[in-house]
């Protein structure tokens, strides 16, 4: 009767976090339809801001984080459910699943602050090259091409592996000794892992421009599929030559 009813209980538990993930998610992206829409929608573009440097630092930084929840986050949602199944009976469960959000947020909120600092020393250096000014579809066509080939890169699988068995991740990194620092270092690590097999495509992305919903999706519905379909991984080396086609088609253009 009690195996019973706490299987009922854990069941009830997974649907509503899922539901509340997936809510989460949706009101990322109509927040981001509707900032992209307002006249302040410049500053999800990377090169459209104004402005102190500071302020569009941290205008497109906050602009990244809401496009991770609303691109990134639902392929993590068997991982985070994982957890939150694995810390239920804790006194706060709901804590431990926030830290570990929190911890995966600021790990791609890093790496989309990393992006921007990059992109401005790119456009120093344009604007100290009129060579490379002349010919912009060279940035293009490298970001196009190292994002092609790490599709093939043998790290990018580890990483990727690591995303597509969370049972494994989590189990291996919770010991419950210390709730708190453990939920957000397995949030931080998982981001890292995530960071790991697709930060080249959101390179892609941050070229585009954060604006661009129709590519979020895209994209989004890529990591999604290679993180969680059983065949998700067939579709990483045909991804890989689309895309250093894709280069070779933006330098020859």
């Amino acid at each position: 009767m009690f195996a019973a009813a706490h299987l009922r209980d854990a069941r009830r538990d997974r649907v509503i976090l899922g539901a509340a993930l997936a809510a989460l998610s949706l009101l990322a992206w109509a927040s981001l339809l509707a900032w992209s829409g307002s006249a302040a929608g410049g500053s999800l573009h990377h090169d459209g801001g104004t402005g102190p440097l500071a302020a569009q630092a941290s205008l497109f930084t906050a602009g990244w984080t809401l496009m991770i929840v609303a691109m990134m986050l639902p392929s993590s949602i068997p991982l985070v459910l994982t957890f939150g199944a694995l810390t239920r009976r804790r006194r706060q469960p709901r804590l431990l699943v926030a830290l570990l959000l929190a911890g995966y947020l600021v790990t791609w909120a890093a790496f989309g602050l990393g992006a921007w600092v990059l992109d401005r020393g790119i456009h120093v250096a344009v604007d100290a090259l009129p060579w490379l000014a002349a010919h912009p579809q060279l940035i293009v066509g490298s970001t196009l091409l190292a994002a092609g080939l790490w599709q093939f890169s043998p790290l990018r699988d580890r990483c990727l592996d690591e995303c597509r068995t969370p049972l494994g991740f989590v189990v291996a990194r919770w010991r419950g000794t210390s709730e708190r620092r453990e939920a957000f270092a397995m949030g931080i690590a998982h981001g890292a892992f995530c960071v790991g097999c697709c930060w080249s495509l959101m390179l892609v992305m941050f070229g585009v421009g954060l604006g661009s919903l129709t590519a979020m999706l895209v994209l989004g519905a890529i990591t999604a599929a290679e993180k969680n379909l059983p065949w998700g991984r067939r579709i990483s080396r045909p991804l890989g030559i689309l895309l250093v086609l894709a280069a070779v088609y933006a330098v020859a253009g």
